[in-house]
């Protein structure tokens, strides 16, 4: 299968196979990207949601939310905004960094996010999220892009206005986290929503929540017929994920991953300790771990242990204890 076939063209940039990288706050860090980098596989990479007010005056160079390596590319900047006097310092400020492409944050449903009129505010107000986009799409030849949900509830017609309205005005690609404001990730994610979507717009339409598996990338894309993937907590558990759905679903010629777990774990540990000063550090992992723990019977053990932790040198103890008593390493094996 040519993975040619499958790729999205958005502007010049092509994302080749369509599997993104959702960003996420504390994960999509260099050390992360780094990481799936090396395993493959991932079309798109992505920064954590960056906020735009602080960002102009950001120093890449030792900022935890800019710090990347050549490896890392193509990447997505991800953009929490709200202001309209935001938007032109922030997108200069992007192509001062080389991003490959610009995403605006129109799904986050924190609450501490929505009362500042970003995230998922922006579809309660579309005529806020409007101004941005004209803003931004006018500030910018990069790709365009946006991440939604699918409301508060089940409005079709809503729904409908609002993506019609990120297309045009200028939007190049909508992701779409298939749940509505408030549902948990523990719920199924309502795949049949993006089909719709997909239907009704001519730009690229991605699905993201739910993909774990190769099988629930082939399912979602069956489901949904979505033009490409984003994978958020499945792909911190397993960063070869994307390899995996790349081989497999889209016939990528990428080896198949030999994984050892208690080693790709010592090398985050490594990253984390040579990019971030020391204040950084602990969190990062902390956050890491909550997610790469599921891939053991008894990851709430290491988990545990590693919230508990209050220096990394206790953190790096209590994890290479874990795995000394934790032989059975289910990751050390084709996948």
């Amino acid at each position: 299968m040519s993975t040619i076939a499958h790729a999205i063209r958005v502007r010049g940039l092509e994302i080749c196979p369509p599997l993104l990288q959702a960003p996420m706050a504390g994960l999509t860090h260099s050390a992360l990207r780094q990481i799936v980098s090396g395993f493959g596989g991932a079309g798109l990479l992505s920064t954590e949601m960056l906020l735009a007010s602080r960002l102009p005056t950001e120093n890449p160079g030792i900022s935890p939310y800019l710090v990347r390596t050549a490896r890392e590319k193509p990447l997505s900047y991800q953009l929490l905004i709200s202001g309209d006097m935001d938007v032109g310092p922030a997108v200069d400020k992007l192509h001062d960094l080389g991003a490959d492409a610009i995403d605006l944050n129109m799904g986050c449903p924190d609450w501490s996010v929505g009362r500042s009129g970003a995230g998922f505010a922006l579809m309660e107000n579309p005529e806020s999220a409007r101004r941005l986009v004209m803003g931004a799409r006018r500030r910018t030849d990069l790709p365009l892009t946006a991440k939604i949900r699918l409301g508060v509830g089940l409005d079709e017609p809503r729904l409908k206005d609002f993506c019609a309205m990120l297309e045009g005005e200028g939007i190049d690609m909508v992701s779409v986290h298939a749940r509505l404001k408030k549902e948990p990730f523990a719920r199924r994610p309502r795949w049949e929503w993006v089909a719709r979507i997909k239907e009704w717009l001519r730009i690229p339409v991605i699905a993201n929540g739910g993909i774990f598996t190769v099988e629930d990338a082939g399912d979602c894309l069956s489901v949904s017929g979505a033009d490409g993937l984003m994978l958020g907590r499945g792909a911190v558990a397993r960063p070869w994920l994307f390899a995996d759905i790349a081989r497999e679903v889209y016939g990528c010629d990428i080896a198949a991953p030999r994984v050892s777990l208690p080693l790709l774990y010592g090398t985050f540990t490594d990253l984390i300790k040579e990019l971030f000063p020391p204040e950084r550090r602990l969190g990062r992992l902390k956050e890491f771990t909550h997610h790469f723990a599921r891939n053991y019977q008894f990851g709430h053990q290491l988990s545990s242990r590693i919230q508990g932790s209050r220096t990394m040198t206790q953190a790096e103890e209590r994890s290479a204890d874990f795995f000394k008593n934790n032989p059975e390493c289910p990751g050390e094996k084709n996948t």
